[in-house]
């Protein structure tokens, strides 16, 4: 595999660890992914949720959160480490301020257009600025926007596919259409970096993303022009992935018609492994809760038939059945829980050998 370059920041492997909320990937993951040589990824999704009087002062203790769970992950590693933040977090612009703060090597973006995200940086900041887009419209609308009010061009672009996990940036209807399938979409978003990027000076590389399992993929999207992939999926069946066993036991357990399409309280379509909870829900059974975190601009506190921060709260914690683990498209191969380096080990093998 070659190296993976965004900016200044060599990363030996051409991976990135997708940063998963609520708590699923957090120091001990990213740190693990990034003493292998890829990029570990922390995400702010929930940060802090946990602690006692967050309901009362939450930017207060999330902020407070996000400051230690940097510097504890730096403790751990030297290696490269970037953190996801949507654009769709109500405490968005706090989370970013203090990331940037802390020197987070490499901000993702997403659940939303950072249209805005170069305002944040500060004088001297060496933070990486990378927007996560499922569109060429999109990669220019940021592209534009970034270049004409702050003379700033993305470190990097980060292309999710309809495969991934979680919240997906898609309409329903979209999921399965032949033009939004990654591998037409990075063609276009890599096409038009190139031409982007020679034209200011500057190389953006374009990362693939959603769906991603083995190494043959790797290199089938290497081939098609990425610099590198983000994975999600994998490295939660890993020793090291913060979650539970019960969550990490939900991927190894699951069929592939267990992953199924859902309505999220936050108004997007996302992936997930269906469950009793999830059951529940479709069969009228959950009922609207007083919203305890306020996580989400887009949430629909009144309507919703349960509290999405808690339920991810709960099966990261282990209790599935009053929360559901998001999941990728692929989860359905995970056969058994591995550590971080026998993953990576084998993802380079199986590249090496098609």
């Amino acid at each position: 595999m070659r190296e993976l370059k965004i900016g200044n920041l060599i990363a030996k492997v051409p991976i990135i660890q997708g940063g998963m909320g609520v708590g699923i990937s957090l120091d001990r993951l990213a740190s693990a992914v990034a003493n292998e040589g890829g990029i570990g990824v922390l995400s702010a999704a929930g940060i802090g949720i946990d602690a006692p009087g967050y309901s009362k002062n939450p930017i207060e203790i999330a902020e407070k959160a996000l400051r230690r769970l940097i510097q504890k992950t730096k403790e751990k590693t030297k290696g490269i480490i970037g953190i996801n933040i949507m654009v769709a977090l109500s405490n968005y612009e706090m989370f970013v301020k203090t990331a940037i703060e802390e020197k987070i090597d490499i901000i993702f973006s997403g659940a939303g257009l950072p249209t805005d995200l170069p305002r944040f940086l500060t004088i001297g900041s060496k933070t990486k600025l990378v927007p996560i887009v499922s569109s060429l419209r999109a990669a220019a609308i940021i592209f534009k926007r970034w270049k004409n009010k702050y003379n700033y061009i993305p470190d990097a672009f980060v292309v999710e596919g309809p495969l991934a996990g979680g919240h997906l940036g898609f309409k329903k209807e979209q999921l399965y259409s032949e033009s939004c399938k990654l591998e037409n979409v990075i063609a276009e978003i890599v096409e038009f970096a190139e031409k982007a990027g020679a034209e200011n000076g500057k190389k953006i590389p374009v990362i693939a993303a959603g769906g991603i399992f083995s190494g043959q993929d790797i290199r089938r999207f290497m081939s098609l022009g990425a610099s590198g992939v983000q994975m999600g999926t994998r490295f939660v069946a890993t020793v090291e992935c913060d979650a539970s066993q019960a969550f990490k036991d939900s991927y190894v357990n699951c069929r592939k018609n267990d992953l199924q399409i859902i309505d999220s309280p936050v108004g997007m379509p996302g992936r997930a492994i269906w469950n009793d909870f999830l059951q529940n829900v479709k069969s009228g059974l959950k009922k609207p809760v007083k919203c305890p975190y306020h996580c989400i601009k887009t949430c629909d506190v009144v309507g919703s038939p349960y509290c999405i921060a808690h339920a991810l709260l709960n099966a990261k914690n282990g209790n599935m059945e009053e929360g559901f683990a998001f999941a990728g498209a692929n989860a359905y191969r995970v056969k058994d829980i591995v550590t971080v380096k026998q993953l990576m080990e084998s993802l380079k093998s199986e590249y090496d050998e098609t």
